[in-house]
């Protein structure tokens, strides 16, 4: 009797699917603040452990839980430390897929199906549409598991699967390798788990090799984060050094302890289905792996940092201290005092990232300079959350004069402009990004026109910032000048592009294609300055819309 390939592939494909769906589906329901969720709750050991935990459960992929992790770390928000926490919560948490497959219920897979696709087709609330995917991403993995099941029994009967199963009970080495490419190559460590669950309840394989499979699926699943981090910043590296070490450490005392550990799983789990076996093999060794190095993680960070050296980013503390929530309600004119010192931070930052998105400019920067970017992109966000909640908490004060209301709205309006300079000038750097990837360059006469733009830019925020402090009418007049100049800069530049593509002297066909994009977000970013001037001198809020501030895609 042969193997049903077709039963097969389709039943894992449509397993993964369903882990996927779900996953996504779940992430959806639990909203675009998961980011925010783990830096806001990895003070400590503990909680980031938690965090991890949760955050896996959700996603129903510790990878993905890394991959956010790598991405805080890289943007200066996490430590290594805090990533470390979260990490071990990401190996617990991914137990529960193992958990969920080994409860058995395919013949109810149809039912809950039917559930799940009842809610996405008639809902009319979005939030229970995404419920809807989450119970039919649910039911989905159970109906690839069942679609599988039948088809991998028949893998017992065929002599040579059992020479190979059988090497691989005696050789769990090769059991091992066997997991680690399997979850390589899929790069989900529950899938390739799940087929070991089923291969076991379907006799091909022994417990003696379901074990070194599941330790190896372990290893296998950080292949992800270390391709994600190939080519990215020192931080980026060290985390995903860091889920690899973890999980290595996990593996080696698996093995080590293999014998041992079989026998004390047989003993307490006999009596149970065989995925069930399985899954509290998984769920008991990585529990206690996790807290055995939970106190250890500072001495991993350092052997990581040994491993992979080099001199991470500097983190920058988003910390106001002036925002003190007591003076909002007792004295608002100080709280509104306070703000401005709070906002000059934020400026300071923008400041920065403005030169230094020139030089990268003029200097074809480094992954390691967009990595610093990126940081500051990311403070400048935290700057604005905090401040923009600290002004709507002080607007609803009962005690507010109407001066005070006045000034409440033009600091929020300066606030979200400065705000969308620092989101412009990630788009300018991105641009480039892009051209030096491709290792194009703009023209001579190209670059020198987007200098001189920089320049006056700059020159306009400078002013900004000093009208912001002191609500200088005639210096608000003079700013107004220059941004006409600069408009006049930008239609002049333009043109001159255009007849450099008609007469053939651009070369670079993504340089040609954003250009023009470049040229309109420096002006953009010039609006903002007098739109965040205007709001000082007069508190009267901006002009611009939103669509008419949004910066244009790179094309």
């Amino acid at each position: 009797m042969g193997l049903d390939w077709g039963m097969i592939l389709g039943g894992f494909g449509l397993f993964m699917f369903g882990i996927k769906f779900m996953g996504d589906g779940l992430k959806a329901v639990a909203g675009d603040k998961l980011r925010d969720y783990i830096n806001r709750f990895t003070s400590n050991k503990i909680s980031a452990l938690l965090i991890g935990i949760v955050i896996t459960i959700i996603l129903q992929s510790s990878s993905a839980t890394s991959a956010i992790s790598i991405g805080l770390v890289r943007a200066g928000l996490m430590t290594l430390e805090q990533a470390s926490g979260i990490i071990l919560g990401a190996a617990i948490g991914t137990t529960v897929t193992s958990f969920l497959i080994s409860l058995s219920i395919e013949k109810y897979a149809m039912y809950i199906a039917f559930v799940g696709a009842m809610l996405i087709c008639f809902a009319k609330k979005h939030k229970i549409i995404l419920s809807g995917n989450v119970v039919l991403g649910f039911a989905m993995i159970f109906m690839g598991m069942a679609f599988m099941g039948d088809a991998l029994a028949a893998l017992k009967a065929m002599p040579a699967f059992e020479s190979f199963a059988l090497k691989m009970s005696d050789n769990p080495i090769a059991a091992m390798l066997t997991g680690i490419g399997l979850t390589a190559a899929v790069q989900s460590s529950a899938a390739t788990i799940g087929v070991a669950q089923k291969l076991y309840q379907a006799g091909a394989i022994t417990f003696a090799a379901a074990l070194p499979f599941m330790f190896g699926a372990n290893v296998g699943t950080t292949m992800t984060g270390i391709l994600a981090s190939i080519g990215g910043s020192i931080s980026g590296k060290r985390t995903a050094a860091l889920h690899t070490l973890i999980n290595v450490m996990g593996c080696v005392v698996g093995m080590l302890i293999l014998k041992p550990y079989s026998s004390f799983i047989m003993s307490i789990a006999s009596g149970m289905n065989p995925m069930m076996q399985i899954a509290v093999a998984n769920i008991i060794f990585k529990t206690v792996t996790t807290l055995i190095m939970l106190p250890f993680t500072d001495q991993i960070v350092g052997l990581v940092r040994k491993i992979v050296p080099g001199e991470e980013p500097t983190s920058i503390e988003v910390n106001i201290d002036e925002l003190d929530r007591n003076i909002a309600t007792i004295l608002p004119s100080a709280a509104i005092s306070a703000i401005q010192q709070a906002v000059l931070k934020m400026v300071d930052v923008v400041r920065y990232n403005m030169s230094e998105t020139t030089r990268y400019i003029n200097e074809k920067g480094t992954d390691e300079d967009v990595s610093k970017l990126e940081q500051r992109e990311a403070t400048i966000n935290h700057f604005d959350e905090q401040i923009t909640d600290y002004l709507i908490q002080l607007s609803i004060r009962p005690n507010l004069t109407d001066q005070d209301k006045k000034d409440c709205r033009a600091y929020l309006d300066a606030v979200k402009n400065i705000e969308r300079i620092g989101d412009l000038s990630a788009n300018l750097w991105e641009f480039f990004h892009e051209i030096f990837e491709r290792n194009e360059e703009l023209t001579v006469e190209g670059a020198a026109s987007v200098n001189q733009m920089m320049e006056l830019l700059i020159d306009m925020f400078d002013d900004t910032a000093e009208i912001f402090v002191s609500n200088d009418e005639a210096l608000y007049a003079k700013l107004l000048e220059k941004e006409h100049r600069m408009d006049e800069m930008e239609a002049t530049a333009r043109q001159d592009h255009y007849t450099r593509m008609v007469n053939g002297e651009c070369t670079s066909h993504v340089a040609s294609s954003v250009y023009c994009d470049i040229l309109s977000t420096i002006e953009r970013m010039a609006d903002h300055c007098c739109n965040t001037a205007k709001s000082s001198v007069t508190g009267l809020t901006s002009d611009l819309s939103d669509d008419e501030v949004t910066a244009p895609a790179a094309a």
